[in-house]
């Protein structure tokens, strides 16, 4: 399993997923002609689109890439019925299928959206996972359409995959979000090679993604907010002496 992270409109992220035995699918497909290009340069034919919500820099590049591209499948939430162009395929939590040699998983991750869903995929050992705008490296998305609740029990699904799992999500968001997190957990060290990795790839002009459920664990405040509540707690109690 490869993914090629394609950069599009100002910090969106589409992705191009090549599975070993050739099949080739898009993901968020915010922008048609990154993502063309993309697909022309690595002479790759995608099976499919898989939309993570219905964000219109997520899906607005759907109908031309489809149509110039002959791809009959779009996938997003059944929720998102009417939401998402050109949607073929109406999809609920825990729904599986196949790319070829990728097994996928749907998970529905409502917060940032009603609708939002990541998508799982595995291949040989090979994990990753598509979480658009619900989970990003260090941080998470604005809650448009969900509530608290629904988000810190997406957050909790997405910490439960196995930590190996990389996570590619729909921003450039990482450098902004460290910024955040170190507000939130100052006391955290291992906020700091966390940022010195993402700063260079920056630097080096390449995208930060992707990061780990694993590395996400150790420094997203939002994977974190029972571990910073206790921690900080105990700095609380332990200042007042």
């Amino acid at each position: 399993m490869r993914v090629l992270p394609v950069p599009c409109r100002r910090d969106n992220y589409a992705y191009v997923l090549f599975a070993r035995d050739g099949t080739t699918a898009l993901v968020d497909v915010s922008e048609a002609s990154p993502v063309l290009a993309a697909v022309a340069r690595h002479g790759a034919r995608p099976a499919a689109i898989l939309c993570t919500h219905h964000h219109y820099d997520h899906v607005d590049g759907n109908r031309e890439v489809a149509a110039a591209l002959a791809i009959g499948d779009v996938c997003g939430h059944a929720s998102d019925r009417g939401r998402i162009p050109g949607q073929t395929h109406f999809l609920e939590d825990g729904d599986r299928f196949s790319l070829g040699s990728i097994s996928v998983q749907v998970l529905h991750v409502p917060g940032h959206t009603t609708g939002a869903v990541a998508y799982f995929c595995e291949e040989e050992g090979a994990r990753a996972v598509f979480t658009g705008d619900t989970l990003f490296l260090a941080g998470c998305g604005r809650l448009f359409e969900g509530t608290p609740a629904d988000m810190f029990a997406s957050m909790a699904k997405l910490a439960a995959l196995p930590s190996d799992t990389q996570v590619f999500c729909g921003h450039e968001y990482t450098l902004s979000n460290v910024r955040f997190a170190r507000h939130v957990e100052p006391w955290n060290p291992a906020l700091d090679g966390y940022e010195l990795r993402a700063r260079a790839r920056v630097d080096a002009g390449e995208p930060t993604v992707p990061g780990t459920i694993g590395d996400e664990l150790a420094v997203n405040p939002f994977l974190r907010v029972k571990d910073a509540a206790e921690l900080g707690g105990r700095r609380a109690e332990k200042d007042r002496f």
